[in-house]
């Protein structure tokens, strides 16, 4: 049975010593033994260990206190304890560690963990944003199969929002929730109109007469047919503003309908038509060049 001395390590003879004269020990037993002094000595490099172990040991005021009872009663605790090199006291003050993380890093497993939230992004038109709909989507899941959802898309989500499908995300751990699965939905604009905020835009075709004389015509906006007034003089790029024929804004009301105007020249033209343009044209005093 072996009992080391951790004092007698490190040089002192009774353990009524303070924690900074076992510093001051430690400094001068390590500076003795280091192996840069003592190359090749193996007795040194077993004494060096032996010497950070004692300072390990007493170091610490808790450890200390529970050495000291070892050192006063040496060989009641030998028989008791049966201590068996540094191993067996190193264990008797600290513990098994190993054992006690493993069971820390079990309990710490065993712990419920809520499953990863998941994000994914859907297109659809204006106009399934605009009255809503059920769509399917299918995504892969963590297992690498294909798994369909229906979205009820709302009536009038905005671009750029979430639809949030609780319990779809991941997989949670050890009994805990799944995640949520968050799907932002993307509005594509079409050939006829185009979604800024609240408010649609729309491409206003007209001929150059009307443009001239000015008219009253039908726009067709998202939902229902307007008639709207073109003013006399009107020119390609101008926008003419339809209140609350656009988007819904979530609030109970709609954005504007907004027309651009664009000027239409007709390119087959028949013999009558080209007079006419050609007279125009005699005696006309209008020179956009000129302007």
């Amino acid at each position: 049975m072996i009992f080391k001395d951790y004092y007698k390590i490190l040089g002192l003879e009774t353990s009524r010593v303070s924690i900074d004269e076992i510093k001051v020990a430690y400094r001068n037993a390590a500076k003795k033994y280091h192996p840069d002094v003592n190359v090749g000595d193996s007795l040194a490099e077993e004494r060096i260990k032996d010497i950070n172990e004692a300072y390990r040991v007493l170091s610490m005021p808790t450890s200390k206190r529970k050495y000291d009872r070892v050192w006063n009663s040496k060989n009641l605790v030998n028989k008791k304890f049966n201590i068996k090199g540094k191993d067996s006291i190193v264990k008797m003050f600290f513990g098994n560690v190993k054992q006690k993380n493993d069971k820390k890093d079990e309990e710490k497993n065993k712990q419920p963990l809520r499953g990863e939230n998941v994000e994914t992004e859907i297109s659809t038109t204006i106009y399934e944003a605009f009255y809503g709909l059920d769509k399917k989507i299918s995504l892969r899941t963590v297992e690498g199969k294909m798994k369909t959802f229906t979205v009820t898309v709302p009536q009038g989500i905005r671009d750029g929002e979430k639809i949030r499908l609780i319990g779809q995300g991941k997989p949670g751990i050890n009994g805990a929730k799944n995640g949520d699965l968050f799907i932002k939905i993307n509005i594509k604009d079409n050939k006829k109109f185009r979604l800024q905020g609240c408010d649609i835009y729309t491409d206003l075709l007209i001929t150059p007469w009307e443009a001239a004389l000015g008219t009253r015509v039908n726009i067709q906006s998202i939902d229902e047919e307007t008639k709207v007034y073109i003013p006399q003089g009107i020119q390609s790029g101008e926008k003419i503003r339809i209140p609350g024929k656009g988007y819904k804004d979530g609030k109970g009301s709609r954005g504007d309908l907004i027309a651009e105007v664009k000027i239409m020249v007709p390119k087959n033209l028949t013999n009558e038509e080209r007079k006419i343009f050609e007279k125009l044209n005699d005696i006309s005093t209008f020179n956009p060049r000129k302007e």
